[in-house]
């Protein structure tokens, strides 16, 4: 058997999962010596088969993306180790460096930190975050947040690179957290300091945080948080929930001028769902009086009526925003157990109807949720849904415009406790 054919019968038998490594991103720490190989050097590794004599020129594997119904370990492709002159790359000009550096992948560049004192500073500088705005996107990414034994703790999942991170969250405040969301590269939570109710904003990355200003009705509300790119600001919106016998009226904070504005009280008496989905500026929730969804606009303030009737028999439904204006409305079917399924809708906003566009797979449903009644969550970002039970230890992905399902390996590792939400790497973004 020739060398190639090894090498495609090992890729072969990998289990039909994505990837799982596990690395830790620590704070920096001491330096590197320059003059280390570039096999100790953070963040490389020999990659070259260690059990065989297969010359790694020979090699070339292709990673096996989500186009597959079923994603399996991803192969990487495997270089021969380049040794690199000290003295030549030491002199690089910086806004080549700030170029190299900006495409680096976020989680890796927390190692790079720790070379020398010159790339620290370097990628705290406004000249690289410059170029870091102007590159594509790493991609999404899952984030899960837990506190176990007053100690928080956070993970990462890349989807491009099929790896978990864990990113260190001692800079944050002792409080009891809540996870709010994410939106282009921020992290918002809520919780109580002591018996005071508190929004907090932060940038996992740079590490940076901030509390907000207190709303004029300062009470653990719903909230949700959308960042405006092109503009470098952000918005946190409070719904209109109950307090005692009083409806609150919807609260809109403005990073710009770092104040909480009053608006309309949302005209909804019972709420079928606490979940909401913003998208187009628009913020969406189901409501069973009156039936439908009520859509906030937040160019105006006001909250308008949707009358779309929801899908017969839905258990649970999830509301999930698409790209392009694109809403969908995810839940369980059937009365029974052995009749349920799980099926994905979107809003066709001139009719005002839900239209089936998928189901889930028999088999992945059965993966997914054993029990009629357990519990899951949903949401998704970019036309990607993702479905987690943090009981079975499982979590799907399904990709709206490829339909290709596929599971998220290294999931039984989270805590069952744990808050997910999709989760944008950025150094450039500002909590100011």
């Amino acid at each position: 058997m020739s060398d190639m054919e090894r090498n495609k019968e090992v890729c072969e038998s990998r289990s039909n999962e994505l990837g799982f490594v596990e690395e830790e991103i620590r704070p920096m720490s001491r330096p590197v010596s320059r003059n280390s190989s570039p096999s100790s050097r953070p963040g490389s590794r020999n990659t070259s088969p260690s059990s065989r004599n297969t010359s790694p020129s020979r090699v070339k594997t292709k990673p096996r993306g989500l186009d597959e119904e079923t994603a399996g370990t991803f192969g990487k492709a495997v270089h021969m180790d380049v040794q690199m002159e000290d003295n030549i790359w030491a002199m690089l000009p910086e806004d080549l460096l700030n170029e190299i550096l900006a495409r680096i992948p976020p989680f890796m560049i927390f190692r790079l930190r720790s070379v020398c004192k010159r790339w620290n500073s370097i990628l705290q500088d406004n000249s690289f975050l410059k170029f870091h705005s102007q590159v594509p996107s790493h991609g999404p990414c899952l984030l899960t947040f837990s506190k176990n034994l007053l100690i928080l703790q956070c993970s990462v999942f890349s989807l491009p690179l099929k790896t978990w991170y864990k990113i260190p969250f001692t800079f944050l405040p002792p409080w009891v957290f809540w996870l709010v969301g994410s939106s282009g590269g921020l992290v918002c939570f809520s919780g109580l300091d002591g018996l005071t109710f508190k929004t907090l904003v932060c940038n996992p990355l740079t590490q940076a945080w901030r509390t907000l200003p207190s709303m004029h009705y300062n009470q653990q509300r719903q909230l949700i948080m959308v960042v405006d790119r092109m503009d470098r600001s952000y918005n946190v919106i409070a719904t209109g929930d109950m307090y005692g016998d009083k409806t609150l009226p919807t609260e809109v904070y403005d990073s710009k001028t770092n104040t909480w504005s009053l608006h309309q009280i949302m005209p909804a008496v019972n709420l079928c769902s606490s979940k909401m989905a913003i998208c187009d500026s628009r913020l969406y929730l189901e409501t069973l009086s009156p039936l439908g969804l009520m859509m906030y606009r937040l160019d105006t303030g006001y909250w308008e009526h949707i009358p779309a009737k929801f899908p017969r028999s839905l258990l649970d439904g999830y509301l999930v925003a698409g790209t392009q204006k694109r809403l969908f409305l995810v839940g369980r079917i059937g009365l029974y157990s052995t009749l349920q399924s799980m099926r994905i809708w979107e809003l066709d906003h001139v009719k005002t109807v839900w239209v089936e566009v998928s189901r889930m797979p028999p088999k992945y449903f059965r993966a997914l949720l054993r029990l009629s009644a357990e519990r899951f969550e949903c949401f998704g970002q970019d036309n990607l849904i993702c479905f987690t039970s943090w009981n079975q230890g499982k979590g799907l992905l399904y990709d709206v415009d490829k339909k290709v399902w596929c599971w998220i390996a290294g999931c039984a590792r989270q805590s069952y406790n744990s808050q997910v939400c999709f989760y944008e790497p950025r150094f450039d973004a500002s909590i100011y």
